[in-house]
């Protein structure tokens, strides 16, 4: 316990959404964090500094600047995002950090790839990072990989909480259809149990959910948070791109299939909330002015 506090974890994607909740709640539990950006002035950045958070700089690109900041470290926060470059560029660079840093001799590495991303679905950033995962397993460094299914905050993304101030919450899904999401904060505290029990952990593969709502469910919740209805919205499937229209016909066809009820009961230290409790913690008012 004391060498894991001693020694930094490294956390990729601190200045985002799921690497931030990761890196804050280290930081909150008293382990050393480094966190890793490519823009150190990012307010971001600024506000994990403050929180006792070591900032370094890198980029995926450059795969000596990422064994750098891998090095002396207890274990490493892994993941990618096809958002910026596509589904290829995650796969390269993902695949440089692990690189990275089992040349550095990080203790554990913990990459969060998605659920059933290793079910041959077709979708390219599922494929992607099975890509990853498969690399992975090949070294020899002790690793865990977190499988998230969607994210209940998807709802605040650029692409959906404008829409969702106008009254109307948009999915690609008929509005009786359920789709499994995870809260952020859940996958935060999975991620601190791995770390705390490395050893516990190694070589699994876990994939996880907090909840299974449908669309009219969640704009029902979202009508009462707001204060103000809001309609649930079919969005056509033509209307999306092409990786959109992948993800959608997985959904119809068969979507997520985590064991809900198992997972809770084998990971009774994660809160795993539910849609009310996850929506009572969020600032409504700030996330989606009316």
């Amino acid at each position: 316990m004391t060498d894991r506090n001693t020694r930094p974890v490294l956390v990729t994607g601190a200045t985002g959404t799921q690497g931030g909740a990761v890196a804050r709640l280290l930081l909150e539990r008293g382990q050393s964090v480094r966190a890793l950006t490519r823009d150190p002035d990012r307010a971001e950045a600024k506000l994990l500094a403050e929180r006792g958070a070591e900032i370094l700089v890198a980029d995926f690109e450059d795969p000596e600047s990422l064994r750098r900041a891998a090095t002396g470290t207890a274990a490493v926060f892994a993941m990618g995002t096809w958002t910026e470059g596509g589904a290829e560029v995650e796969t390269r660079q993902s695949i440089a950090l692990i690189d990275a840093a089992s040349a550095a001799g990080t203790g554990h590495i913990v990459y969060s790839s998605v659920a059933s991303a290793l079910d041959r679905t077709g979708i390219p950033h599922f494929e992607s990072k099975a890509r990853v995962e498969r690399h992975l397993a090949s070294l020899g460094t002790p690793a865990t990989v977190v499988a998230p299914v969607a994210f209940l905050e998807n709802v605040f993304a650029p692409w959906s909480a404008p829409v969702l101030a106008q009254g109307r919450y948009v999915f690609p899904l008929p509005a009786d259809v359920p789709l499994q999401q995870v809260a952020i904060a859940d996958l935060a505290e999975f991620v601190a149990l791995v770390l705390e029990r490395p050893q516990r952990y190694a070589g699994q593969r876990v994939e996880l959910a907090s909840v299974e709502v449908t669309g009219e469910q969640f704009a029902a919740a979202l009508s009462r948070w707001l204060g103000r209805e809001v309609a649930y919205v079919e969005m056509p499937v033509d209307a999306a791109d092409e990786e959109s229209r992948a993800m959608t016909a997985f959904f119809r066809e068969r979507g997520y299939q985590v064991d809900i009820p198992a997972l809770r009961a084998a990971y009774p230290q994660v809160a795993w909330r539910d849609l009310e409790t996850w929506g009572a913690e969020q600032d409504w008012p700030e996330l989606v002015p009316a």
